[in-house]
Protein backbone atom coordinates (compact mmCIF):
# COMPACT_ATOMS: atom_id res chain seq x y z
CA UNK A 1 0.00 0.00 0.00
CA UNK A 2 1.31 3.67 -0.95
CA UNK A 3 1.65 5.91 1.12
CA UNK A 4 -1.01 8.06 0.05
CA UNK A 5 -3.10 5.15 0.27
CA UNK A 6 -2.36 4.86 3.80
CA UNK A 7 -2.59 8.51 4.93
CA UNK A 8 -6.55 8.55 4.88
CA UNK A 9 -6.74 5.24 6.83
CA UNK A 10 -4.12 6.76 9.39
CA UNK A 11 -6.09 10.22 9.42
CA UNK A 12 -9.65 7.95 10.15
CA UNK A 13 -8.22 6.31 12.97
CA UNK A 14 -7.43 9.57 15.18
CA UNK A 15 -10.86 10.72 15.85
CA UNK A 16 -11.90 7.23 17.00
CA UNK A 17 -8.68 7.38 19.50
CA UNK A 18 -10.21 10.75 20.53
CA UNK A 19 -13.53 9.78 21.25
CA UNK A 20 -12.62 7.00 24.04
CA UNK A 21 -10.42 9.36 25.41
CA UNK A 22 -11.83 9.78 29.30
CA UNK A 23 -11.26 12.26 31.52
CA UNK A 24 -8.95 11.27 34.34
CA UNK A 25 -10.62 9.14 37.52
CA UNK A 26 -11.62 10.58 40.80
CA UNK A 27 -10.23 9.70 43.94
CA UNK A 28 -10.90 6.20 45.37
CA UNK A 29 -14.09 5.72 47.47
CA UNK A 30 -12.32 5.08 50.41
CA UNK A 31 -10.32 8.25 50.34
CA UNK A 32 -13.05 10.42 49.87
CA UNK A 33 -14.51 9.00 53.23
CA UNK A 34 -11.17 8.14 55.15
CA UNK A 35 -9.04 11.62 54.38
CA UNK A 36 -11.76 14.40 55.50
CA UNK A 37 -12.12 11.97 58.46
CA UNK A 38 -8.37 12.05 59.11
CA UNK A 39 -8.01 15.65 58.82
CA UNK A 40 -10.39 16.35 61.46
CA UNK A 41 -8.92 14.41 64.04
CA UNK A 42 -5.58 15.52 63.51
CA UNK A 43 -7.01 19.26 63.75
CA UNK A 44 -9.14 18.05 67.05
CA UNK A 45 -6.07 16.77 68.73
CA UNK A 46 -3.71 19.80 67.53
CA UNK A 47 -4.20 22.06 71.07
CA UNK A 48 -6.85 20.52 72.63
CA UNK A 49 -6.03 20.84 76.26
CA UNK A 50 -6.48 24.70 75.18
CA UNK A 51 -3.44 25.32 77.30
CA UNK A 52 -5.24 23.54 80.26
CA UNK A 53 -8.34 25.94 80.21
CA UNK A 54 -12.24 25.06 80.44
CA UNK A 55 -15.02 27.55 79.27
CA UNK A 56 -17.66 27.72 81.75
CA UNK A 57 -20.45 25.45 79.87
CA UNK A 58 -17.57 22.68 79.66
CA UNK A 59 -17.30 23.05 83.56
CA UNK A 60 -20.98 22.36 83.47
CA UNK A 61 -20.43 18.88 81.61
CA UNK A 62 -17.40 17.95 83.61
CA UNK A 63 -19.15 19.01 86.86
CA UNK A 64 -22.49 16.75 85.82
CA UNK A 65 -20.34 13.85 84.53
CA UNK A 66 -19.21 13.02 87.99
CA UNK A 67 -22.86 12.60 89.64
CA UNK A 68 -24.53 9.42 89.38
CA UNK A 69 -27.36 8.61 86.73
CA UNK A 70 -29.63 9.36 89.35
CA UNK A 71 -28.48 12.68 90.24
CA UNK A 72 -28.14 13.81 86.43
CA UNK A 73 -32.02 13.07 86.12
CA UNK A 74 -32.92 14.93 89.68
CA UNK A 75 -30.62 17.92 88.02
CA UNK A 76 -32.20 17.74 84.73
CA UNK A 77 -35.60 18.38 86.35
CA UNK A 78 -34.49 21.81 87.49
CA UNK A 79 -32.02 22.59 84.98
CA UNK A 80 -30.82 21.65 81.72
CA UNK A 81 -33.26 19.04 80.62
CA UNK A 82 -31.94 19.50 77.27
CA UNK A 83 -28.56 18.43 77.51
CA UNK A 84 -29.64 15.46 79.85
CA UNK A 85 -28.64 12.62 77.47
CA UNK A 86 -25.28 14.69 76.98
CA UNK A 87 -24.79 14.42 80.49
CA UNK A 88 -25.40 10.73 80.85
CA UNK A 89 -23.51 9.59 77.78
CA UNK A 90 -20.49 11.54 79.62
CA UNK A 91 -20.90 9.88 82.76
CA UNK A 92 -20.68 6.87 80.78
CA UNK A 93 -17.23 7.76 79.13
CA UNK A 94 -15.88 9.07 82.59
CA UNK A 95 -16.58 6.09 84.66
CA UNK A 96 -14.44 4.05 81.83
CA UNK A 97 -11.62 6.64 81.28
CA UNK A 98 -11.62 8.62 84.26
CA UNK A 99 -12.50 12.41 83.80
CA UNK A 100 -9.92 14.81 82.67
CA UNK A 101 -9.43 17.41 79.89
CA UNK A 102 -8.91 14.73 77.21
CA UNK A 103 -11.78 12.53 78.22
CA UNK A 104 -13.70 15.52 78.04
CA UNK A 105 -13.21 17.10 74.36
CA UNK A 106 -12.31 13.37 72.67
CA UNK A 107 -15.47 12.28 72.23
CA UNK A 108 -16.59 15.99 70.13
CA UNK A 109 -13.25 15.09 68.19
CA UNK A 110 -14.39 11.48 67.12
CA UNK A 111 -18.15 12.91 66.61
CA UNK A 112 -16.94 15.44 63.90
CA UNK A 113 -14.67 13.29 62.44
CA UNK A 114 -17.58 10.73 61.71
CA UNK A 115 -19.15 13.86 60.36
CA UNK A 116 -17.13 14.86 57.98
CA UNK A 117 -16.73 11.54 56.91
CA UNK A 118 -20.39 11.65 56.30
CA UNK A 119 -20.50 14.61 54.21
CA UNK A 120 -17.63 13.57 52.21
CA UNK A 121 -19.58 10.04 51.51
CA UNK A 122 -22.84 12.91 50.81
CA UNK A 123 -20.88 14.94 48.62
CA UNK A 124 -19.85 11.40 46.64
CA UNK A 125 -23.02 10.59 46.15
CA UNK A 126 -25.02 13.50 45.15
CA UNK A 127 -22.10 14.88 42.69
CA UNK A 128 -19.19 12.39 42.69
CA UNK A 129 -15.79 11.86 44.23
CA UNK A 130 -14.07 14.83 43.61
CA UNK A 131 -17.10 16.88 45.09
CA UNK A 132 -17.70 14.78 48.34
CA UNK A 133 -13.45 15.10 48.79
CA UNK A 134 -13.58 18.23 48.64
CA UNK A 135 -16.29 19.01 50.28
CA UNK A 136 -15.07 16.40 53.18
CA UNK A 137 -11.78 18.58 53.71
CA UNK A 138 -13.40 22.06 53.73
CA UNK A 139 -15.76 21.06 56.30
CA UNK A 140 -13.17 19.84 58.43
CA UNK A 141 -11.30 23.36 57.89
CA UNK A 142 -14.49 25.67 59.41
CA UNK A 143 -13.28 27.67 61.46
CA UNK A 144 -17.16 26.28 63.62
CA UNK A 145 -16.61 22.59 62.84
CA UNK A 146 -12.40 23.26 64.48
CA UNK A 147 -13.95 25.37 67.72
CA UNK A 148 -16.95 22.70 68.28
CA UNK A 149 -14.27 19.70 67.56
CA UNK A 150 -12.66 20.45 71.11
CA UNK A 151 -15.35 21.41 73.40
CA UNK A 152 -17.41 19.11 75.87
CA UNK A 153 -20.71 19.82 74.72
CA UNK A 154 -23.14 18.15 72.60
CA UNK A 155 -23.13 19.95 69.73
CA UNK A 156 -20.29 17.90 67.69
CA UNK A 157 -22.41 14.75 68.29
CA UNK A 158 -25.87 16.37 66.96
CA UNK A 159 -23.93 17.45 63.62
CA UNK A 160 -22.65 13.92 63.67
CA UNK A 161 -25.95 12.44 63.55
CA UNK A 162 -27.52 14.88 61.27
CA UNK A 163 -24.80 14.38 58.79
CA UNK A 164 -25.23 10.71 58.76
CA UNK A 165 -29.46 11.08 58.62
CA UNK A 166 -28.97 13.44 56.12
CA UNK A 167 -27.50 10.17 54.05
CA UNK A 168 -30.02 7.82 55.55
CA UNK A 169 -32.89 10.24 53.72
CA UNK A 170 -30.83 10.13 50.48
CA UNK A 171 -30.52 6.94 50.34
CA UNK A 172 -34.37 6.04 51.49
CA UNK A 173 -35.04 8.09 48.24
CA UNK A 174 -34.75 5.77 45.53
CA UNK A 175 -35.01 2.33 47.31
CA UNK A 176 -38.06 3.26 48.67
CA UNK A 177 -37.69 0.26 51.93
CA UNK A 178 -39.04 0.56 55.14
CA UNK A 179 -36.12 -0.35 57.23
CA UNK A 180 -33.66 2.66 55.42
CA UNK A 181 -36.75 5.16 57.02
CA UNK A 182 -36.08 3.54 59.77
CA UNK A 183 -32.57 4.55 60.19
CA UNK A 184 -33.40 7.98 58.95
CA UNK A 185 -35.96 8.20 61.46
CA UNK A 186 -33.93 6.46 64.80
CA UNK A 187 -31.04 8.82 63.78
CA UNK A 188 -32.70 12.09 63.40
CA UNK A 189 -34.27 11.31 67.22
CA UNK A 190 -31.42 10.58 68.37
CA UNK A 191 -29.75 13.83 67.13
CA UNK A 192 -33.20 15.96 68.47
CA UNK A 193 -32.89 14.25 72.15
CA UNK A 194 -29.22 15.12 72.57
CA UNK A 195 -29.97 19.15 71.57
CA UNK A 196 -33.79 20.28 70.60
CA UNK A 197 -33.16 22.21 68.11
CA UNK A 198 -32.26 19.55 65.50
CA UNK A 199 -35.68 19.33 64.87
CA UNK A 200 -34.99 22.28 62.56
CA UNK A 201 -32.82 20.06 60.34
CA UNK A 202 -36.05 17.72 59.71
CA UNK A 203 -37.56 21.12 58.01
CA UNK A 204 -34.87 21.26 55.71
CA UNK A 205 -34.68 17.81 54.56
CA UNK A 206 -38.81 18.29 54.01
CA UNK A 207 -38.07 21.25 51.85
CA UNK A 208 -35.36 19.68 50.07
CA UNK A 209 -37.92 16.30 49.16
CA UNK A 210 -40.52 18.91 47.91
CA UNK A 211 -37.67 21.11 45.87
CA UNK A 212 -36.35 17.90 44.63
CA UNK A 213 -40.05 16.87 43.38
CA UNK A 214 -39.75 13.46 44.54
CA UNK A 215 -42.71 10.75 44.04
CA UNK A 216 -45.53 10.91 46.22
CA UNK A 217 -45.07 7.75 48.18
CA UNK A 218 -41.40 9.07 49.22
CA UNK A 219 -43.18 12.28 50.72
CA UNK A 220 -45.57 10.32 52.42
CA UNK A 221 -42.68 7.71 54.05
CA UNK A 222 -40.68 11.25 54.87
CA UNK A 223 -43.92 13.03 56.18
CA UNK A 224 -44.83 9.50 58.66
CA UNK A 225 -40.96 9.51 59.76
CA UNK A 226 -41.11 13.07 60.24
CA UNK A 227 -43.98 12.59 62.72
CA UNK A 228 -42.87 9.45 64.35
CA UNK A 229 -39.49 11.64 65.33
CA UNK A 230 -41.97 15.08 66.73
CA UNK A 231 -44.03 12.65 68.59
CA UNK A 232 -40.81 11.16 70.38
CA UNK A 233 -39.01 14.43 71.06
CA UNK A 234 -42.64 15.96 72.15
CA UNK A 235 -42.01 14.94 76.26
CA UNK A 236 -38.70 16.23 76.14
CA UNK A 237 -40.00 19.25 74.24
CA UNK A 238 -43.16 20.07 76.83
CA UNK A 239 -40.66 19.18 79.56
CA UNK A 240 -37.89 21.59 78.73
CA UNK A 241 -40.40 24.50 77.99
CA UNK A 242 -40.24 25.45 81.47
CA UNK A 243 -37.25 25.77 82.11
CA UNK A 244 -37.02 28.45 79.76
CA UNK A 245 -35.37 30.72 81.65
CA UNK A 246 -32.15 28.65 80.80
CA UNK A 247 -31.53 30.55 77.41
CA UNK A 248 -32.49 34.20 79.17
CA UNK A 249 -29.02 35.38 78.63
CA UNK A 250 -29.48 35.09 75.18
CA UNK A 251 -29.17 38.65 73.63
CA UNK A 252 -31.48 39.79 69.89
CA UNK A 253 -28.67 38.81 67.45
CA UNK A 254 -26.09 42.23 66.61
CA UNK A 255 -25.50 43.64 63.29
CA UNK A 256 -22.42 41.65 62.81
CA UNK A 257 -23.73 38.28 63.93
CA UNK A 258 -27.06 39.02 61.11
CA UNK A 259 -24.09 40.40 58.80
CA UNK A 260 -22.54 36.99 58.95
CA UNK A 261 -25.58 35.29 58.90
CA UNK A 262 -26.16 36.91 55.88
CA UNK A 263 -22.78 36.35 54.05
CA UNK A 264 -22.85 32.74 54.31
CA UNK A 265 -25.91 32.69 52.99
CA UNK A 266 -25.23 34.51 50.02
CA UNK A 267 -22.02 32.70 49.13
CA UNK A 268 -24.19 28.99 49.28
CA UNK A 269 -26.85 30.89 47.06
CA UNK A 270 -24.43 31.60 44.65
CA UNK A 271 -22.52 27.99 44.97
CA UNK A 272 -25.92 27.08 44.29
CA UNK A 273 -26.88 28.61 41.00
CA UNK A 274 -23.58 27.69 39.22
CA UNK A 275 -24.17 24.61 36.94
CA UNK A 276 -22.65 22.05 39.65
CA UNK A 277 -22.44 18.53 38.87
CA UNK A 278 -25.04 16.69 40.46
CA UNK A 279 -26.63 13.45 39.93
CA UNK A 280 -29.63 11.37 41.34
CA UNK A 281 -33.12 11.84 42.46
CA UNK A 282 -32.14 14.39 45.24
CA UNK A 283 -30.19 17.25 43.80
CA UNK A 284 -26.88 18.41 45.56
CA UNK A 285 -27.79 22.54 45.81
CA UNK A 286 -32.08 21.14 46.86
CA UNK A 287 -30.33 19.37 49.63
CA UNK A 288 -27.44 21.68 50.67
CA UNK A 289 -29.20 25.15 50.82
CA UNK A 290 -31.91 24.24 52.93
CA UNK A 291 -29.81 22.67 55.87
CA UNK A 292 -27.71 25.80 55.45
CA UNK A 293 -29.93 28.25 55.47
CA UNK A 294 -33.34 27.19 57.20
CA UNK A 295 -32.51 26.34 60.75
CA UNK A 296 -30.69 29.48 61.31
CA UNK A 297 -33.02 31.56 59.39
CA UNK A 298 -36.04 30.00 61.56
CA UNK A 299 -34.01 30.75 64.67
CA UNK A 300 -33.91 34.24 63.41
CA UNK A 301 -37.60 34.53 62.89
CA UNK A 302 -38.40 32.61 66.41
CA UNK A 303 -35.96 35.35 68.22
CA UNK A 304 -38.73 38.13 67.18
CA UNK A 305 -40.86 36.77 69.72
CA UNK A 306 -37.94 35.45 71.91
CA UNK A 307 -33.77 35.44 71.27
CA UNK A 308 -33.23 32.30 70.83
CA UNK A 309 -30.25 32.45 67.64
CA UNK A 310 -26.79 31.49 68.47
CA UNK A 311 -24.84 29.73 65.88
CA UNK A 312 -23.66 26.69 67.84
CA UNK A 313 -27.55 25.67 67.84
CA UNK A 314 -27.40 25.04 64.19
CA UNK A 315 -23.60 23.65 63.85
CA UNK A 316 -25.09 21.47 61.68
CA UNK A 317 -25.73 23.98 58.67
CA UNK A 318 -21.92 23.76 58.22
CA UNK A 319 -22.75 20.69 55.91
CA UNK A 320 -24.98 22.02 53.56
CA UNK A 321 -22.18 25.18 53.37
CA UNK A 322 -19.17 22.18 53.00
CA UNK A 323 -21.12 20.42 49.82
CA UNK A 324 -21.60 23.75 48.20
CA UNK A 325 -18.17 24.54 48.18
CA UNK A 326 -16.94 21.50 47.48
CA UNK A 327 -19.07 21.16 44.40
CA UNK A 328 -18.72 24.60 43.26
CA UNK A 329 -14.75 23.56 43.41
CA UNK A 330 -14.99 20.47 41.33
CA UNK A 331 -16.94 22.78 38.87
CA UNK A 332 -14.24 24.90 38.56
CA UNK A 333 -11.61 22.20 38.06
CA UNK A 334 -13.93 20.68 35.58
CA UNK A 335 -14.14 23.94 33.68
CA UNK A 336 -10.09 23.69 33.29
CA UNK A 337 -9.79 27.14 32.23
CA UNK A 338 -6.89 29.32 34.60
CA UNK A 339 -6.72 26.11 36.30
CA UNK A 340 -4.30 27.88 39.11
CA UNK A 341 -6.53 30.36 40.14
CA UNK A 342 -8.37 27.98 41.80
CA UNK A 343 -5.65 26.26 43.20
CA UNK A 344 -4.20 29.80 44.19
CA UNK A 345 -7.16 30.97 45.87
CA UNK A 346 -7.54 27.81 48.11
CA UNK A 347 -3.70 28.22 49.09
CA UNK A 348 -5.25 31.94 50.11
CA UNK A 349 -8.04 30.63 52.09
CA UNK A 350 -5.85 28.42 53.91
CA UNK A 351 -3.59 31.13 55.26
CA UNK A 352 -6.62 33.38 56.13
CA UNK A 353 -7.72 30.16 58.01
CA UNK A 354 -4.25 29.89 59.94
CA UNK A 355 -5.02 33.06 62.65
CA UNK A 356 -8.54 31.75 63.07
CA UNK A 357 -6.84 27.93 63.80
CA UNK A 358 -4.17 29.33 66.21
CA UNK A 359 -6.37 31.49 68.13
CA UNK A 360 -9.50 28.60 68.55
CA UNK A 361 -6.86 26.49 70.70
CA UNK A 362 -5.97 29.75 73.16
CA UNK A 363 -7.65 30.13 76.59
CA UNK A 364 -8.86 33.53 75.07
CA UNK A 365 -11.14 32.35 72.56
CA UNK A 366 -13.65 31.29 74.90
CA UNK A 367 -15.65 33.87 77.18
CA UNK A 368 -14.45 32.28 80.49
CA UNK A 369 -11.79 29.97 82.03
CA UNK A 370 -12.36 28.13 85.08
CA UNK A 371 -9.57 26.68 85.44
CA UNK A 372 -8.15 30.36 85.33
CA UNK A 373 -10.70 31.71 87.77
CA UNK A 374 -10.12 29.00 90.16
CA UNK A 375 -6.43 29.62 90.17
CA UNK A 376 -6.96 33.21 90.77
CA UNK A 377 -9.54 32.67 93.85
CA UNK A 378 -6.63 29.82 95.66
CA UNK A 379 -3.87 32.22 95.07
CA UNK A 380 -5.73 35.08 96.23
CA UNK A 381 -7.54 33.11 99.36
CA UNK A 382 -6.24 32.52 102.59
CA UNK A 383 -7.30 29.58 105.14
CA UNK A 384 -10.70 30.47 106.86
CA UNK A 385 -11.56 33.21 104.61
CA UNK A 386 -15.14 33.88 103.07
CA UNK A 387 -16.08 33.42 99.56
CA UNK A 388 -18.59 34.79 97.92
CA UNK A 389 -20.54 34.63 94.65
CA UNK A 390 -22.06 37.80 93.11
CA UNK A 391 -24.48 35.96 91.34
CA UNK A 392 -25.11 32.87 93.31
CA UNK A 393 -24.92 31.14 89.48
CA UNK A 394 -21.25 31.86 89.10
CA UNK A 395 -20.80 28.91 91.52
CA UNK A 396 -20.60 26.52 89.07
CA UNK A 397 -17.01 28.45 87.98
CA UNK A 398 -14.81 26.63 90.71
CA UNK A 399 -17.38 23.54 90.79
CA UNK A 400 -14.77 21.36 88.39
CA UNK A 401 -12.46 21.66 90.74
CA UNK A 402 -13.35 22.21 94.55
CA UNK A 403 -9.63 21.69 95.57
CA UNK A 404 -9.62 25.36 94.69
CA UNK A 405 -11.47 26.62 97.56
CA UNK A 406 -11.37 23.83 99.95
CA UNK A 407 -10.14 26.01 102.27
CA UNK A 408 -12.83 28.92 101.72
CA UNK A 409 -16.07 29.02 103.53
CA UNK A 410 -19.10 29.73 101.16
CA UNK A 411 -20.98 32.11 102.97
CA UNK A 412 -24.10 32.34 101.00
CA UNK A 413 -24.23 27.72 100.75
CA UNK A 414 -27.26 26.14 102.31
CA UNK A 415 -27.11 23.14 100.22
CA UNK A 416 -24.31 22.09 97.70
CA UNK A 417 -24.89 21.40 94.32
CA UNK A 418 -24.39 17.59 94.01
CA UNK A 419 -27.20 17.01 97.26
CA UNK A 420 -29.30 19.78 96.32
CA UNK A 421 -29.38 18.44 92.44
CA UNK A 422 -28.65 21.65 90.87
CA UNK A 423 -25.89 23.45 89.09
CA UNK A 424 -25.12 26.21 91.49
CA UNK A 425 -26.64 24.76 94.64
CA UNK A 426 -29.24 26.21 97.18
CA UNK A 427 -28.24 29.09 99.05
CA UNK A 428 -29.02 30.81 102.65
CA UNK A 429 -32.30 33.18 103.22
CA UNK A 430 -30.50 36.86 102.97
CA UNK A 431 -30.52 38.04 106.32
CA UNK A 432 -28.66 34.63 107.36
CA UNK A 433 -25.72 35.60 104.20
CA UNK A 434 -25.54 39.08 105.59
CA UNK A 435 -25.25 37.60 109.25
CA UNK A 436 -22.52 35.45 108.17
CA UNK A 437 -20.82 37.70 106.37
CA UNK A 438 -20.09 40.07 109.35
CA UNK A 439 -18.24 36.75 110.75
CA UNK A 440 -15.50 37.17 108.62
CA UNK A 441 -12.75 39.90 108.38
CA UNK A 442 -12.16 39.02 104.54
CA UNK A 443 -13.90 37.75 101.89
CA UNK A 444 -13.06 36.43 98.74
CA UNK A 445 -15.72 37.56 95.81
CA UNK A 446 -16.40 36.49 92.52
CA UNK A 447 -18.34 38.38 90.06
CA UNK A 448 -18.52 38.76 86.36
CA UNK A 449 -15.72 40.75 84.32
CA UNK A 450 -17.46 44.34 84.10
CA UNK A 451 -17.59 43.95 87.83
CA UNK A 452 -21.10 45.59 88.01
CA UNK A 453 -23.81 43.55 89.65
CA UNK A 454 -27.68 44.16 90.07
CA UNK A 455 -29.26 42.08 92.56
CA UNK A 456 -32.17 40.01 91.66
CA UNK A 457 -33.36 38.79 94.56
CA UNK A 458 -32.98 39.17 98.70
CA UNK A 459 -29.86 36.91 98.70
CA UNK A 460 -27.67 39.32 95.94
CA UNK A 461 -29.39 42.41 97.59
CA UNK A 462 -28.08 41.42 100.96
CA UNK A 463 -24.54 40.47 99.62
CA UNK A 464 -23.89 44.00 97.84
CA UNK A 465 -25.56 45.92 100.37
CA UNK A 466 -23.42 44.51 103.14
CA UNK A 467 -20.47 44.64 101.33
CA UNK A 468 -20.97 47.92 100.48
CA UNK A 469 -21.44 49.06 104.30
CA UNK A 470 -19.15 47.44 106.10
CA UNK A 471 -16.47 46.17 103.84
CA UNK A 472 -14.06 47.94 101.22
CA UNK A 473 -12.25 46.65 98.51
CA UNK A 474 -8.59 45.88 98.82
CA UNK A 475 -7.87 44.76 95.11
CA UNK A 476 -9.37 42.92 92.03
CA UNK A 477 -7.44 40.26 89.74
CA UNK A 478 -8.86 39.78 86.54
CA UNK A 479 -9.07 36.14 85.28
CA UNK A 480 -10.41 35.17 82.11
CA UNK A 481 -14.31 36.60 81.73
CA UNK A 482 -14.23 36.98 85.79
CA UNK A 483 -13.53 39.70 88.59
CA UNK A 484 -12.02 37.76 91.59
CA UNK A 485 -11.94 40.78 94.50
CA UNK A 486 -10.84 41.19 98.00
CA UNK A 487 -12.60 42.54 100.38
CA UNK A 488 -11.59 43.76 103.67
CA UNK A 489 -13.68 44.04 107.06
CA UNK A 490 -14.18 48.22 107.25
CA UNK A 491 -14.27 48.54 111.77
CA UNK A 492 -14.90 52.60 111.36
CA UNK A 493 -18.02 54.25 110.65
CA UNK A 494 -20.14 52.59 107.74
CA UNK A 495 -18.96 54.55 104.44
CA UNK A 496 -21.84 57.16 103.18
CA UNK A 497 -20.39 56.48 99.31
CA UNK A 498 -22.60 54.51 97.19
CA UNK A 499 -21.63 51.28 95.63
CA UNK A 500 -20.03 53.04 92.73
CA UNK A 501 -17.44 54.22 95.32
CA UNK A 502 -16.84 50.83 97.67
CA UNK A 503 -19.49 48.11 96.46
CA UNK A 504 -19.34 45.09 94.45
CA UNK A 505 -18.94 47.57 91.21
CA UNK A 506 -16.74 50.04 92.54
CA UNK A 507 -13.14 51.15 91.94
CA UNK A 508 -11.99 51.85 95.71
CA UNK A 509 -8.97 49.15 96.04
CA UNK A 510 -6.23 48.77 93.87
CA UNK A 511 -6.27 46.45 90.49
CA UNK A 512 -4.26 44.06 89.61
Amino acid sequence: MSVDERGPAVARTVPSLVAVRRPAPGPPRAVVVIAPLLLTVALGLWGIRRKNSMWGDEAVTYQLAYRDLSQIWLTAQHVDLVHALHYAVMHGLFGLFGGGLLTLRLPSVLAMAVAAGGVGLLGLRLAGPRAGLLAGLVFSLLPQVQRYAQEGRSYAMVCALVTWATYALVVAVPHRSRWRWAVYGSTMLLACLLHEFAVLALVAHGVTLVASRVPRPVLRAWSVTAAAVVAGLLPLAVRSAGQSGQVSWIDLPGPMRLLGFLAVAVVGVACARTPLRTRGPVRLPALALPILVLPGLLLLIASLARPLFVDRYVLYSSIGLALLLGAWMDHLHRLRRSSRMPWIAAVAVLAALVPSSLSLRTPGSRSTDVIAIGATVRGEGRPGDGLLYLSGRHRVWTAAYPEDTRLLTDLALAQDPASSNTLAGIELPAEDIAARMLEFDRIIAVRDPAGGHSPTNPQEEAKTSTLRRHFREDGTTHAAGARVTVYVRDHGPSPQAGPEAAGPGGSGGATR
